[in-house]
């Protein structure tokens, strides 16, 4: 979820925002799910420090308050973008997801015993946590001995293999699944990682991938390139390596790469003996529209896309194959007839 000031702008409300009508097609969707998730790319720190967008970002609380309303109740914060306002911003945005009881919100904290916290959820006899990690922050250094602002991963140079910072922080990310692991039924790690605009995991992708599949994660899911990437399984390990953008109104568009993206769905089974497996995969392409400055997420299974993209047939067939590159098995939900 990405907040340029296009987006806020046409969200203004005589006495604050409202992004729900953003959401009408979606809510619907969300409803039939225990557990959604989403990643705030911009931070929450609210209009009483002043909204600011593209390269310094700051939306208002009115963005969670939506995505809440839809039903989503996972939430990543740790991107390249978490650090753009400064402390202020993080503490606002922090206080304001931790007063959400219903929500997981991870990846940046207030303090180390927050970060260091276990914070588990449960959801039909199935407990379960989520890890959140940052590849950067676009330069903007972390405040020393602050390191709990925002999880940073480092990717500092080409190759992950001679990237010293990267494979030392290998022990920080075993550390913490180490430390629930064994707690947890199910573990998802969110992880802003890769290049944006590019169609295609790259070598840190793949590399981290494998590594928290070999430390037994069981989803991994992918956010930062703005586009999507395709979905595989490593072992028993779900891999989503891009979901693109949901809501937004990105402007670096390039046959709608930046306005179409994913939503994947999935079954967790858990058996007597407390096993866990994944099933009923299930994915859905979805188009942010720009009509008139009224921005809006449509699924392309839903026969309003007609009104709203003239070639959806192409568009859908294009970025289908993309999800589908490694493993061409993914499913994907049919256009409407």
């Amino acid at each position: 979820l990405l907040v340029h000031d296009r987006l806020y702008n046409a969200m203004k409300t005589s006495d604050g925002y409202d992004f729900k009508p953003a959401l009408t097609y979606i809510k619907d969707i969300v409803k039939d799910y225990d557990v959604a998730y989403y990643n705030q790319e911009t931070i929450l720190g609210g209009s009483e420090i002043g909204l600011s967008s593209y390269p310094a970002f700051n939306s208002p609380y009115e963005v969670g308050e939506a995505m809440i309303d839809a039903g989503f109740n996972l939430v990543s914060l740790a991107t390249n973008h978490t650090l753009d306002r400064g402390e202020k911003a993080i503490t606002n945005s922090v206080n304001y997801w931790n007063s959400k009881s219903d929500v997981l919100a991870v990846g940046s904290y207030l303090s180390n015993e927050e970060r260091n916290e276990i914070r588990i959820k449960e959801k039909n006899n199935i407990t379960y946590t989520m890890l959140n990690y940052t590849y950067g922050t676009n330069g903007i250094k972390v405040p020393s001995n602050k390191e709990y602002l925002v999880n940073v991963w480092p990717c500092t140079g080409n190759d992950p293999s001679t990237d010293t910072k990267y494979q030392e922080y290998k022990n920080t990310v075993k550390e913490d699944i180490e430390k629930v692991r064994d707690k947890v039924d199910l573990l998802i790690v969110a992880i802003h990682w890769g290049i944006e605009y590019k169609y295609t995991p790259n070598e840190y992708q793949k590399d981290m991938a494998s590594y928290l599949a070999s430390l037994g994660v069981n989803i991994i899911i992918g956010t930062h390139p703005h586009v999507i990437e395709p979905i595989t399984y490593i072992d028993n390990t779900l891999v989503i390596y891009s979901l693109g953008n949901f809501v937004s109104a990105q402007d670096t568009v390039e046959d709608y790469n930046t306005r179409v993206g994913l939503l994947s769905t999935i079954t967790i089974n858990k058996d007597s003996n407390n096993n866990i497996s994944l099933s009923d995969l299930n994915n859905e392409l979805i188009f942010t529209t720009d009509s008139s400055n009224s921005y809006k997420v449509i699924p392309f299974s839903n026969p309003d896309i007609k009104t709203y993209l003239n070639d959806y047939e192409r568009v859908y067939n294009k970025y289908s194959s993309i999800v589908k590159s490694i493993d061409d098995t993914i499913k994907i939900n049919s256009l409407s007839s």
